[in-house]
């Protein structure tokens, strides 16, 4: 049932976020390679590509990958956060009555690497997806699916089992990092707040403030490995299925900070927190509030 519950929080954030995941995707791929001032720039901020966006794509363009979304983040979520839980009932995270922040930070990876090998080829679809555009604002590679079973078929058919993976070797360290450092922040805040006495232990507002908190470090942590996950994902690639711009994790690192600058790694990071940080929060909030509904109905 933890799975189930982990899963279902995640959708339920991933409804209020997506647009902001599709806008993100576009920023971060914005420019590829590419040093500043030498590539027209379709999206300023996030309030311009929102803007840009609903005007060029329409509404639905906001909404794009919804489905292979929704997919991911039921699988990816509902086994990491599943996974988490099923560690912290058995008493591992704590140490003498205390949450450890060295066993919360490798549970929350190892959560993180099952949830990301698993959640890969939605992810890859979701990606291809929220990067198609219109010509005249398209930033990126455009794979051109017509949606997520087509695609699935359609790499499945180009490049085997295999081909469906492709990326994985960004998805594990960029879920690792993010899961470890959300998980274990999120634990150790609500911790902190029941402390202070800033609000009643069995309060909905200590989750809530707790995923604010862990938002914050999520999306510092994160918005590198996430940019390189999109760009690896998001590459066109040869008919073997190797990748035309990177050849893996490492390359696509050192390559965009070579051309674009540390700044480069951090491509989108307001849209990633306008992102990251309400999904955080919500689904943070709504794990927490779920399982406590469980073990009431019990």
């Amino acid at each position: 049932m933890d799975f189930v519950l982990s899963g279902a929080a995640a959708c339920g954030a991933c409804l209020f976020t997506n647009p902001l995941e599709v806008v993100k995707t576009r920023m971060q791929l914005q420019g590829e390679l590419k040093s500043r001032g030498s590539y027209q720039v379709y999206y300023r901020n996030v309030f311009h590509a929102f803007y840009t966006i609903g005007k060029v794509d329409g509404l639905a363009g906001l909404q794009k990958g919804l489905a292979p979304g929704l997919v991911y983040q039921f699988f990816m979520n509902g086994i990491r956060l599943g996974s988490y839980a099923v560690i912290e009932s058995s008493g591992y995270i704590h140490t003498d009555g205390r949450v450890s922040a060295a066993k919360t930070t490798l549970a929350g990876a190892v959560a993180g690497v099952v949830g990301a090998v698993v959640g890969s080829p939605v992810y890859l679809v979701k990606t291809h997806l929220q990067s198609q555009s219109t010509s005249s604002i398209a930033v990126g590679h455009q794979h051109k699916h017509q949606g997520m079973i087509l695609a699935l078929s359609a790499i499945y058919k180009q490049h085997g089992i295999l081909g469906l993976w492709r990326g994985s070797s960004a998805a594990v360290p960029r879920v690792s990092v993010g899961s470890a450092a959300q998980l274990s922040t999120f634990s150790s805040s609500k911790e902190l707040v029941v402390d202070l006495q800033v609000f009643p232990k069995d309060s909905w507002l200590v989750a809530l403030s707790a995923g604010m908190i862990s938002s914050v470090v999520v999306v510092m942590a994160m918005t590198p490995f996430d940019v390189v996950s999109t760009r690896l994902y998001n590459q066109p690639v040869d008919y073997l299925g190797k990748g035309q711009l990177y050849k893996g994790f490492a390359d696509c690192f050192s390559k965009t900070l070579r051309k674009e600058g540390l700044m480069g790694l951090y491509k989108g990071l307001g849209a990633s927190y306008f992102r990251l940080g309400p999904h955080t929060i919500l689904s943070l909030f709504f794990w927490d509030e779920l399982r406590k509904l469980y073990q009431q109905c019990r």
